[in-house]
């Protein structure tokens, strides 16, 4: 039996403010199209208030910001990145070129060619996303992407100085100071300074994906991504302060993020309420993730095993944390996810951070149909065929002149009919 003890707001309730994102998006859009540099700058200086001579960091600049932080900070980011890195270069040796001798003479191929350019977008605002920069940058490097930009906003005026240098770390060829709609827009539709880029990666706010969204098509796109979401799968083996501050760590992300609770604990699902409210107290973030929390927040309590699976596949959360007697259960079983964390000592903030994973994943229950940002994203699995006999050409040319027939393409059967003709 399936119990909801808390009910959030639901996307199809949130339409309405979808509808005036998307209106705004557009004309800004049309902007940047139409007036290039000129409207990118009188965005950037009306909604950040931030209109440098150059958007674009000189090597000069990018080499002083660098040299202005701790060494503990740079020493951080080296490890995260060494982590990014080895994953995807572990991901990025499972892919292989192929060529098969389908039939005598005839061979057929597939080969993983990188994006020739790929615009990132890194996150400011109050929280300036310095991982975003490893997930993003990082990965398209590893891939092969020959030129990688990447944009991120000032912050209250003031650089940026640590997600400027993960960055740099990883392997940007352009670096901008700029943020929002007017960042990704100049990106993907080039400017007369910049040149256009061939697909958008990384997070933003509701803008920036409605951004991204409404360019699809244009250009490549990683995922349709909304709020961060997160689910936690308990058992009586977990307790409730765990699930509480698990939850809330995601919840902090923005006040429509939503954070669900499904257990089969009966006292954890009680008490999750007053432990929350208790943490709320004290979380520096508590203004965004208590909105988050009671409008978006869910507690679900069922019967079994088998209906957290069922539940889990049904919410297909982008993040999944599973705090049971045996999380692997979960691995064998369960389809729809962004990214799995089996176990109590691992959690989500590590995967957002540092682990290795990427955290850029599929929300709005698209998990049920992509997985996340990972190498292969950055990779275009393309095709190719090649008849080396003359004997092998004929013979696919009787079939293909048959089958083009049946489907009165007479054009395309007379391409097969020529080869016969020729080879047989």
């Amino acid at each position: 039996m399936i119990h909801q003890l808390k009910k959030g707001i639901t996307y199809a309730e949130s339409q309405d403010a979808d509808a005036k994102v998307r209106a705004t998006v557009e004309s800004m859009l049309k902007a940047v199209a139409e007036g290039g540099d000129a409207a990118v700058r009188e965005y950037s200086a009306n909604l950040d208030k931030w209109s440098p001579v150059s958007f674009r960091l000189s090597p000069a600049e990018i080499t002083n910001i660098i040299e202005g932080l701790p060494k503990q900070v740079i020493d951080d980011i080296i490890f995260a990145q060494a982590q990014i890195r080895n994953f995807a270069q572990h991901q990025l040796a499972a892919l292989k070129d192929i060529e098969v001798e389908t039939l005598p003479g005839v061979f057929l191929g597939h080969k993983n060619i990188p994006v020739n350019s790929v615009g990132c977008y890194i996150p400011g605002g109050r929280y300036p996303m310095v991982a975003s920069a490893h997930m993003s940058v990082l990965t398209a490097k590893v891939a092969g992407v020959k030129r990688v930009i990447a944009c991120t906003p000032p912050i209250n005026g003031a650089i940026p100085a640590a997600t400027v240098a993960a960055m740099h770390m990883a392997g940007a060829d352009e670096i901008y100071l700029l943020g929002g709609v007017q960042a990704v827009a100049m990106m993907a539709l080039g400017t007369e300074t910049v040149r256009s880029v061939d697909m958008l990666v990384g997070p933003g706010n509701a803008y920036v994906a409605e951004a991204k969204r409404q360019l699809y098509g244009k250009v490549g796109i990683d995922l349709f991504a909304g709020p961060t979401e997160t689910l936690i799968i308990a058992d009586d083996t977990c307790d409730v302060e765990t699930c509480a501050t698990d939850l809330l760590g995601q919840a902090e992300h923005g006040p429509t993020s939503p954070a669900i609770l499904l257990t089969t604990s009966k006292s954890i699902a009680e008490g999750i309420e007053a432990e929350i409210e208790r943490q709320l107290t004290v979380l520096p973030t508590a203004d965004v993730a208590g909105v988050a929390w009671r409008d978006y927040g869910q507690v679900i309590l069922v019967d079994t095993v088998d209906e957290l699976v069922q539940e889990a596949d049904r919410i297909a959360s982008e993040h999944v944390q599973v705090m049971t007697e045996n999380p692997r259960y979960f691995l064998e079983k369960m389809t729809n996810y962004g990214g799995l964390f089996l176990g109590e000592k691992t959690n989500v903030a590590y995967g957002d951070k540092v682990i290795g994973t990427n955290h850029t994943l599929p929300t709005r229950e698209a998990a049920k149909y992509t997985g996340g940002l990972w190498v292969g994203k950055f990779l275009k699995t393309c095709t190719y065929q090649e008849i080396r006999t003359p004997e092998a050409s004929a013979m696919i040319g009787e079939y293909c002149s048959r089958l083009c027939a049946i489907e009165n393409f007479a054009g395309h059967q007379a391409q097969a009919d020529l080869r016969v003709r020729k080879y047989k």
